[in-house]
């Protein structure tokens, strides 16, 4: 029993003198970065859709970077811009403002990293509530998203926003939709 233990030792040993443990110790540390910095990512795409959800425009406006490449084209027409968060969320703000309800749902997120920067690809459902005398309460938006973020000071942020629209169903004009966020 003794020796059996002499022998595991001394494998353990030779392992780490040949350099062997740190290679392991290392790759298991860049698959643990990996793996928190995709769910960080993540989290800022979640947290966007949650706090439009609850008009908290201030978390909207934290998960943006100063400068945004902004593309609703596939929605609203136009062309591209680079907005501020502010300029973003005084379009939703006002675009959104008369509705009771709105849930935005996402899912199959893909991310690529590269160093400080991020790309996510994501599915996204967005339901808009308002009753009226029309009894056609709802509309739904369904497409996805590319996001490019940034890391900045350990800080995620979202510094390109596309939507793209596959359908709208429901009561297309139970809302108007914004021009100034084009």
């Amino acid at each position: 029993m003794h020796a059996r233990l002499g022998i595991s030792i001394a494998g353990m040993l030779l392992v780490i003198a040949t350099g062997c443990a740190p290679m392991k110790y290392d790759s298991l540390r860049q698959q643990a970065q990996l793996l928190t910095d995709q769910n960080d990512v993540i989290a800022v795409a979640n947290r966007l859709f949650i706090c439009t959800d609850n008009r908290d425009w201030q978390c909207v406006k934290d998960v943006f970077a100063p400068d945004v490449l902004f593309d609703m084209t596939s929605l609203v027409g136009g062309k591209p811009s680079k907005l501020t968060p502010q300029q973003i969320v005084d379009g939703w703000d006002q675009g959104l403002k008369n509705l009771k309800a709105i849930h935005h749902q996402a899912g199959n997120y893909q991310v690529t990293l590269k160093g400080n920067e991020a790309d996510v690809f994501c599915y996204g459902i967005a339901f808009h509530y308002l009753p009226n005398p029309s009894n056609q309460n709802t509309r739904t938006f369904v497409g996805s998203y590319n996001f490019h973020l940034i890391r900045t000071d350990a800080v995620w942020k979202i510094d390109r926003f596309k939507f793209n629209l596959k359908y709208i169903d429901g009561n297309k004009d139970l809302g108007v939709v914004s021009e100034e966020i084009k």
